[in-house]
């Protein structure tokens, strides 16, 4: 691929960040309040618009319902148009109340299945008002002991809960079905891996696709193995980006394993990632919001730039003839590749800084935001996630 063809590809990246990863957040320990952190979806939104305007690439904000819940959604809608976003994908909440204790629309007892499918169908109202395209779901649903809940009955109950969701889909709105192999149950989760995804997206039809959470897997899986057979079925519809050591961490994308986060970008750039929604998902507990979320997106770009340099006919002329050094080469040689001048070149084609993360540390953003904001106490549900 040319160094123009490249760019080309680069500049029709657009990442979308979460309005929960510019909140106070933490771990089951504590929560460590930070200054200058987001108190309200209005100062979420004005946060996600300046990660925008110093990367150019980040130009939807994921909402997550009842955490950003507002009297007028299309005032809110009207708020972000004017500081440059769109409002992306809506997440329901299906486990932060005492009713799911043992499960939402998996839950053995129908009023709180039917409580579960009411705030999930309240969710594609929502998206309805703000012209949001996208429904993720992730259900914490699962069992901690064996015999705790019959598991074929679970999985008809979840079966049929998707099946009136995805009946109520408006013809424009996608569902994005999301899986995760533990936690919080620990014993068995009802959407424990990308096959069971698959299948039920499969079962609903077109409009449902298979999210890919980075730390939703066991330790060693082949994630891209996973991208790239979604991808050659027609099934991968979003990737949650974020990064992890042990478990499902959340930590800033790229930071534990970047060789594993450009294997992925191999996967879509060579797959095709015209219709997969690029969102990050991560929790920043110790380390400051917006620069935090500016690193992520760095890391996704350069992961992608090199994705893109790789030597296609190399590669698939080492791999015809069975040459497994050499196509391994050719991989390494686009990974170990700096990728700085180029994406330099990109951003001084869109008119941002080279180095945003830089640039925001610099900006004096940082201490006008904790002037304004003060260290906001953790009271809310939302700021304890």
């Amino acid at each position: 691929m040319t160094e123009s063809d490249a760019l080309e590809r680069l500049a029709a990246l657009e990442i979308e960040t979460p309005s929960w990863g510019y909140g106070n957040s933490g771990t089951r320990f504590h929560v460590y309040p930070w200054p200058g952190a987001a108190r309200s979806v209005w100062e979420r939104i004005d946060d996600a618009a300046l990660v925008h305007r110093l990367t150019g690439c980040c130009p939807s904000v994921a909402l997550h319902i009842p955490w950003d819940r507002v009297d007028d959604w299309s005032g809110l809608a009207e708020y972000a148009a004017e500081r440059g976003l769109r409002i992306g994908a809506i997440n329901p909440n299906t486990f932060g109340d005492d009713e799911y204790r043992l499960g939402s629309i998996c839950h053995p007892d129908e009023h709180v299945r039917a409580r579960a499918l009411d705030h999930c169908r309240e969710c594609i109202e929502i998206a309805r008002h703000v012209g949001s395209s996208i429904l993720s779901l992730w259900l914490a649903d699962g069992t901690n002991y064996p015999g705790q809940d019959d598991l074929r009955d679970r999985h008809a109950r979840l079966a049929a809960g998707l099946d009136q969701l995805y009946a109520e889909l408006p013809e424009r709105m996608r569902m994005l079905v999301e899986y995760k192999f533990f936690e919080p149950g620990f014993y068995s989760t009802d959407l424990p891996d990308w096959g069971t995804a698959a299948m039920l997206c499969r079962r609903l039809g077109p409009r449902a696709q298979v999210l890919v959470d980075t730390g939703h897997h066991p330790q060693g899986t082949n994630v891209e193995q996973i991208v790239a057979v979604l991808l050659a079925e027609g099934l991968l519809g979003g990737f949650h980006f974020n990064a992890r050591k042990y478990a499902d961490d959340d930590l800033i994308v790229g930071s534990i394993d970047p060789f594993e986060l450009f294997r992925i970008m191999r996967e879509i750039a060579a797959g095709g990632a015209d219709n997969v929604a690029f969102m990050i998902d991560q929790s920043h507990n110790v380390e400051g919001k917006i620069d935090a979320m500016i690193q992520s997106v760095l890391n996704i770009q350069a992961a992608y730039a090199k994705a893109l340099l790789v030597d296609g006919d190399a590669l698939a002329r080492a791999q015809r003839e069975g040459d497994v050094l050499g196509a391994h080469r050719a991989l390494l040689e686009a990974y170990e590749t700096d990728a700085r001048p180029l994406l330099a070149r990109l951003r001084a084609s869109i008119g941002v800084e080279a180095d945003p993360v830089a640039a925001f540390r610099s900006g004096g953003y940082a201490q006008r935001l904790a002037d304004e904001r003060g260290t906001a106490t953790v009271e809310s549900a939302y700021e304890r996630l």
